[in-house]
């Protein structure tokens, strides 16, 4: 149990580092006279060099152990986040951002692996759906604590809290065994060389991409949840709390069905169903519109609930194609699922006239095209 705790606290860095912040975007924009775009570029950034430390860290666990990386990763983290605190212009806060998000990486990067390392087969599919619900209670509760403290406190103190979290996980990897036993050897080329030889992979590479694409609708509705309920709707930001929090049940709930239904039905039944469940949700988005909160809130509910479902049975089938290099796989395997959360938060920050159209669209890709890599390469995965 202590292990599934840390693991959950370790992969909840992103949400931690995101959906707290999101309700203190447009309180941003009134305070340093800037556009939604740019006080969104604190978000964006943020990804995108959470998705190229990722694979960094991987790589750096395989070399030198998990622990050791895990341990600068947090203690970076710890202090840029007091930076963000402190931030006197969104510049600033960006640039500390940028750092907040490299530690994070550490964090996110190898909870996967670890997963790897300590369990197997049927059991790690269970401890990751444990571990979904557990981290769904991150974006379910960040964000009322963002919109409870710029109530009450400042902006500032969401930033506090952060570090406060990261001390947590930073004492837990302190009292962690290192678990692994054998240790990669060489320099850069021999990082580049094992990531050649993971990429190489076919299955893996192949799945790898096709899965990460199915989140697209899910990290488009987090970067442009605030701007959706807050300035179109004319939510507060603590009304926006409660039905970003929905979205957050709507994993969580999906994760633990998962939980239940492992060991009970073929994983790949199980994702076929989530597709269909995914492609339905869409359509719904397509027909209810997204004109008021509730009708937004429902079908990004059921596609959450969808997503949730499926992350645990898709991640541990990906790294079942993989027997070495297990470091430098999850963080590939986890840059390209933020590394598609950069992208869909741009994306949806543009200044489109009817964004949850664009989210149904994206829920389109999202299930057409890792439908279609699951059944390009399944003659040839291997399944645990």
């Amino acid at each position: 149990m202590p292990n599934l705790i840390l693991l959950a606290l370790l992969a909840s860095f992103p949400p931690l580092s995101t959906d707290m912040y999101l309700p203190a975007i447009p309180t941003l924009q009134t305070l340093w006279g800037i556009s939604y775009a740019t006080a969104n570029l604190s978000m964006v950034l943020f990804m995108a060099v959470f998705s190229v430390f990722l694979l960094i860290h991987g790589p750096l666990s395989d070399r030198f152990g998990r622990r050791p990386v895990l341990i600068g990763g947090l203690s970076l983290f710890v202090l840029a986040s007091f930076g963000c605190a402190i931030s006197p212009s969104i510049w600033v806060l960006i640039a500390c951002r940028c750092l907040q998000a490299a530690g994070a990486a550490a964090g996110a990067s190898l909870a996967l692996a670890l997963s790897k390392d300590l369990y197997e087969g049927a059991q790690r599919q269970k401890i990751l759906a444990h571990m979904g619900v557990i981290m769904a209670l991150a974006p379910m509760l960040a964000p009322s604590i963002g919109g409870l403290m710029l109530k009450f406190a400042s902006w500032r103190w969401i930033f506090a809290v952060q570090a406060a979290m990261a001390l947590v996980g930073l004492y837990g990897v302190l009292r962690l065994k290192e678990p692994l036993e054998e240790f990669t050897r060489g320099g850069f080329l021999a990082v580049a060389g094992r990531y050649r030889l993971v990429l190489g992979n076919l299955p893996f590479t192949v799945l790898a991409s096709g899965f990460a694409l199915m989140s697209l609708p899910q990290f488009a509705f987090i970067g442009g949840s605030a701007d959706m309920y807050i300035n179109d709707l004319g939510l507060s930001e603590q009304a926006f709390g409660i039905y970003f929090g929905a979205n957050a049940i709507g994993f969580m709930l999906g994760s633990f069905l998962c939980t239940r239904m492992i060991g009970e039905y073929k994983p790949l039944n199980m994702l076929y169903t989530t597709f269909a469940c995914l492609l339905a949700s869409t359509v719904l988005m397509f027909v209810l519109g997204g004109k008021t909160p509730l009708t937004l809130a429902i079908p990004m509910f059921c596609m959450s609930l969808s997503v949730g479902f499926s992350r645990p049975i898709s991640n541990s089938m990906i790294l079942d194609q993989v027997d070495t290099d297990v470091g430098a796989a999850s963080g590939i395997l986890t840059f390209e699922i933020f590394f598609v959360a950069a992208v869909s938060m741009q994306l949806i920050s543009w200044d489109w006239p009817d964004k949850p159209l664009v989210l149904a669209v994206l829920g389109v890709i999202g299930t057409l095209i890792p439908l279609t890599s699951l059944l390009a390469v399944k003659k040839r995965c291997r399944f645990n």
